[in-house]
């Protein structure tokens, strides 16, 4: 993946988190799988993909729902990859890619429900107050950003479910804007499943070239990635020749800083 030390650091969280998941099975149930298929996925693979196999292995499609829940909840933990490697142990007879494919719906949703909640809790008007403590942000900014989600949040959380970063982060403006649960599911489900089946079947008719699944999501991240650089500055560049042009004709550029979100 584009981004450095990122598996690492997944492994590690994971591992304290589902540390206790193996001792609750029991005993001899991994290994008795592996020899009844004749071994492990995992065999030709290291590090996190490694153990990242060995959970779908151990706990089935739960595994795949529970390693996809985490990446909602903790962006290292990537679904660039681990929905690929979900395909690829389905191909190897440890799963059955269906299974796989609801399992991983079920933790989208899951973890998207968890962020809407966070959203909701923080509300749009204490999130609207911090901005515009910011530097080159107003009120109007917060108006705009505001009026665009109440237009076009359906779309927004549909096709969001399937870009890297925006995937799990438009959870939380739904939720400090209140969309209704059942709207919110009913589009993070659809959006979630896509996804979900396309880097699945993917990864399961690759096989074990799995990993260009992998490397070509890599590449639509990094062309998300490099689309927010340039807009956040194209964003700021305008902000401050804004704010200096103001300044040159001896306008106040300080707004009121009384805020009702959603209005004009």
């Amino acid at each position: 993946m584009p981004i450095p030390d990122s598996h690492s650091l997944a492994a590690a969280f994971a591992t304290a988190v589902t540390g206790g998941l193996s001792g609750s099975l029991p005993s001899g149930a991994a290994s008795a799988e592996v020899v009844s298929t004749g071994g492990s996925a995992a065999d030709d693979l290291s590090g996190f993909s490694a153990w990242t196999v060995t959970i779908m292995e151990t706990l089935g499609p739960a595994g795949v729902g529970f390693m996809v829940f985490l990446d909602n909840i903790f962006p290292p933990i990537p679904s660039e990859l681990v929905l690929p490697l979900a395909g690829f142990t389905s191909s190897q007879g440890q799963m059955n890619i269906v299974a796989a494919i609801v399992f991983a719906t079920i933790g989208s949703v899951l973890g998207a429900v968890l962020l809407w909640a966070l959203g909701k809790w923080i509300g749009i008007e204490r999130i609207a107050r911090i901005a515009v403590t910011m530097p080159l942000v107003d009120v109007d900014d917060v108006h705009k950003t505001v009026d665009w989600f109440d237009r076009h949040g359906d779309k927004a959380v549909f096709f969001g479910r399937m870009i890297p970063i925006f995937r799990s982060l438009i959870s939380i403006p739904a939720g400090m804007r209140d969309m209704r649960l059942g709207t919110f599911l009913l589009l993070t489900t659809a959006g979630s499943a896509i996804w979900n089946t396309i880097l699945i079947v993917a990864g399961f008719t690759l096989g074990e070239n799995w990993s260009v699944v992998e490397t070509y999501a890599g590449y639509f991240q990094n062309l998300v990635i490099v689309a927010v650089v340039v807009f956040v500055i194209v964003w700021i560049v305008f902000k401050i020749r804004r704010q200096r042009r103001k300044t040159a004709a001896g306008l106040d550029t300080t707004e009121d800083d009384h805020i009702e979100p959603g209005q004009s």
